[in-house]
Formats: C-alpha cells, sequence, structure tokens
C-alpha cells in the first residue's frame, strides 16, 4: 500500500535530486519488411517504423506529465539493419540510403534517436555485415539522429580480431568525415562484446532477433538521487552503506516499472525489460562520479575507486532486480566521460587515466564511453583499446563497449564541445606505443576455457 510519505518522498527525488525515465525506447522488427528491392524494403521500413510508434512520443510526454516523472528520451531500436538490408543492399551506398530512411522515419516521429544501425560480426563477417560497417562514415555524417553499433566479441565465440582491426579504421574515417561538427559522428558509433538483444540505450541499442514484433523496454536514471541519500549516511559501515543504495536502487527502479507497464497498456505494445542503469547527465548532480565521490573518495581514479564502483554496481542491481519483473540491457553503473560533470572535472583534476577507466570497466556497466582522443590517434591503436574492451567482456561474462572520439585537429588538453546529452570532455592522453602489430594479425581470438559449458 503506497502511503503519503512515499508520493513525498517521491516528489522530492523528481524536483530536487534529478530523478527522471532516461529512455522510453520501442523496438521494432523489421526482417518482415526486407526485399531484394532496396525502393521496396526502405518504403517498408518507414512505414512499419511510423506506424508502430506513431504515439510513441506523445505517450511519453503524457505519462510524464500525469505522473510529474520526467521522461527524457523517447526512441526506438531495430532489427541489425545488415539482416535487413542482406537482400537488396549491394554496396555501402546502399546502407547509407537505408540509414537515411531511419532518420527521417525518426523526425516524423519526433524520437531522439535510432539506433540498431547494426552488424553483429562476433564470429565473422557476412558481405552485408561488411557492406554496413564500410557505410558507417557516411552514414553517420548525413544523418542526425541514426545510432551506430557493431559487436565484434562473445564469451562464447571469442573476439572477432578482423572487425576489431576494421572498425579502428571506421571509427577515424568517421571521425575525419564528421571533422567541421567535432567529429561528432563517432558519438553515435559504438563497438560491443556482448551486446544484450534489448539494451534501451544508445548508441548501442538494437532489437534482437529472439524478441517479438515490438517491445517496450525502459531505462532509468538516477545517480543524483543515490548521491544525496548518501550525504545522510557519512562515515557509517559498509553495512549501512550498501543497504541505503540498495533501497534507493528500489525505488527509483518502481518508478521505471510503473511508467513501462503504463507504456505498455496504452501503446498495445509488451513491456520487455527495465534496464536498471544509474546513466548520469552533464546536469550539476546528476554524477556517477559525485556518488563515488560520497562513498570516499577524493576524486575517481584514486585508489579504491574500483572497489567503490564494484559496490555500487552491485547494490544497485540487488535493489532494482526486486522492483521489476523483468530486468535486462546493461543494468548497473554507467561512466561516460563526457557525460557526466564528475568524470570531467576528474579528468581535468589528472585523477582519472583511460588506463583507470578501462580497470572499472571491469566492474559496471559499458566500458570506455564518450571519450574524447587526440586526432592523430592511430587506428591501430584504436583497435587495441577496442581489444583490450572486448576481452574484458568475453573473459568476465559481461557487456563492454568502447566509444571513442578521435577529434580531428583536437590535442591532449583541448577540450570538445558536443552539446546536450553528450555534453562536452577534455581530449585525454592515449598510449604512444604502437599494437599495430598485433592487429595486424588476421583472424579471431578464441573463446575462453570457461564459455564451454555445452
Amino acid at each position: 500500500m503506497i502511503n503519503l510519505s512515499e508520493v513525498l518522498e517521491t516528489n522530492k527525488m523528481i524536483l530536487e535530486e534529478n530523478l527522471d525515465v532516461r529512455t522510453i525506447t520501442m523496438g521494432i522488427s523489421l526482417l518482415d519488411c526486407a526485399t531484394d528491392d532496396l525502393k521496396t524494403t526502405c518504403d517498408n521500413v518507414y512505414a512499419k517504423i511510423t506506424r508502430l510508434a506513431k504515439d510513441l512520443v506523445k505517450t511519453g510526454d503524457d505519462i510524464g506529465r500525469e505522473f510529474g516523472v520526467p521522461i527524457v528520451n523517447k526512441r526506438v531500436s531495430i532489427t541489425p539493419a545488415a539482416l535487413v538490408g542482406a537482400p537488396c543492399c549491394r554496396k555501402p551506398a546502399d546502407f547509407v540510403r537505408l540509414a537515411k530512411t531511419l532518420d527521417r522515419a525518426a523526425k516524423t516521429l519526433g524520437i531522439n534517436f535510432i539506433g540498431g544501425f547494426s552488424a553483429i560480426v562476433s564470429k565473422g563477417m557476412t558481405t552485408a555485415d561488411e557492406l554496413l560497417i564500410r557505410s558507417i562514415p557516411e552514414a553517420m555524417a548525413v544523418t542526425e539522429r541514426v545510432c551506430s553499433s557493431v559487436n565484434v566479441g562473445s564469451t562464447k565465440t571469442g573476439i572477432d580480431m578482423d572487425a576489431v582491426r576494421l572498425m579502428g579504421e571506421i571509427i577515424k574515417k568517421t571521425a575525419e568525415r564528421t571533422k567541421d561538427r567535432d567529429s561528432l559522428g563517432c558519438a553515435k558509433l559504438v563497438v560491443l562484446c556482448n551486446a544484450p538483444d534489448d539494451n534501451p540505450f544508445m548508441a548501442g541499442a538494437f532489437h534482437g532477433v529472439s524478441e517479438g514484433d515490438a517491445v517496450i523496454n525502459v531505462g532509468v536514471s538516477g545517480p543524483g538521487v543515490v548521491n544525496h541519500v548518501l550525504k545522510s549516511i557519512r562515515g557509517e559501515s559498509f553495512e549501512v552503506l550498501c543497504e541505503t543504495i540498495k533501497k534507493t536502487a528500489f525505488k527509483i527502479t518502481r518508478v521505471g516499472q510503473l511508467v513501462a507497464q503504463e507504456a505498455s497498456r496504452r501503446l498495445g505494445v509488451p513491456f520487455g525489460i527495465i534496464d536498471l542503469s544509474l546513466a548520469p547527465t552533464p546536469a550539476i548532480g546528476d554524477s556517477v562520479a559525485d556518488v563515488l565521490k560520497e562513498i570516499g573518495l577524493e576524486q575517481p581514479g584514486a585508489p579504491g575507486t574500483t572497489a567503490a564502483l564494484a559496490l555500487l554496481n552491485d547494490q544497485v542491481k540487488k535493489g532494482g532486480v526486486m522492483a521489476s519483473s523483468y530486468v535486462g540491457g546493461l543494468s548497473g553503473a554507467f561512466i561516460p566521460v563526457s557525460e557526466d560533470q564528475g568524470m570531467i572535472d576528474a579528468v581535468e583534476a589528472g585523477a582519472l587515466s583511460i588506463e583507470k577507466l578501462e580497470a572499472m570497466t571491469c566492474v559496471c556497466s559499458v566500458g570506455l564511453d564518450m571519450i574524447a582522443i587526440p586526432g592523430d590517434t592511430p587506428a591501430s591503436t584504436i583497435s587495441g583499446i577496442i581489444a583490450d574492451e572486448a576481452a574484458i567482456g568475453m573473459v568476465n561474462q559481461k557487456t563492454t563497449a568502447v566509444r571513442v572520439i578521435p577529434v580531428a585537429g583536437k590535442k591532449v588538453g583541448d577540450t570538445v564541445e558536443f552539446g546536450g546529452l553528450l555534453g562536452h570532455a577534455p581530449v585525454m592522453k592515449v598510449s604512444p606505443f604502437s599494437c599495430a602489430a598485433l592487429i595486424a594479425r588476421a583472424g579471431r581470438i578464441p573463446a575462453p576455457i570457461h564459455s564451454f559449458k555445452n
């Protein structure tokens, strides 16, 4: 039974502590849109997306207004485009045309992003996969709301190092193709290992082939709420700390569950999952880094950071999983640099390096996220960074990802402004030592021994 104190507490979380629902994402299967004619396929794709998601934005706004809970983003994810375009796309330009169709659909609907311009190449690449990947630089340059992802490995299959090498080159080309916008195209592109089928967060969202025709997924936020609550228990034991985070995560996720169920009912689309991640925004006070400081660090990057993040991630999951019937996606604490003012401050203070961020990714969601690096970083070095993160994901049976932006013309110490949700970022130092000979090897890294469970 809900009582008045709980209502007042939730209102306070919304009004004073930056509680919001980060996104409602409708996943849409486009497998039935594929034909051997490109124009027909594009027409089918546009028609299906705009038909199923026509009320998504209005419904999100209505629920937000009626419940008093800000719903920041309304998004769509689709079947990986490499599968949809396989019968009709004969060259990279054909996939660019498909990307433009997705962008047009997104603008018609008024949604923030559409994800799923994706290829799943964990073990090898089909011709269509490779064509889509080679189309990414142009596709990211000529579209506004399309997000792209490539899954290059998994615990079960190992890491496709040919794809890793190619993605280093593609990220460089995407940066160069959008150099007039501080290489913004790379902010819409992520390379994953162990990508989940039901991730509502961009840029890695796509609608998996094991999903139904359409589904509603919700991603919650709430680092500001956790940070506020922790201020009241400074100096208390780990037992009290963990219990407090756990209870707070439950409340945050409960709000997301309510929104998801209501959106599902109104749109007539099944409820999929709640992603119970702590996802920061550039707003002051809505920072995962600030939560880590409240746990006891002078700055993220200090000794003890990985332990503090592991604790936070675990307690968020333990609290959130009780609040929702179905939990999925990435779930945990996000540590994007440009989207978290506390992380930006830590980088600028010299406390946080890429190497430390990599260590942190061993115990939390996602990976090296929204990190600006010098524009002259070699493609092989970017591939090496991807390989490292993929290895962490593969061995630890978790999702990891890389979203780095080699900003054309920028060097260490410069700042890049992306604007909006993407925030701004200091350009971070990358190791000057080469891994080119490693990346030049063909083939794939085998799956780890503990993956063999058949």
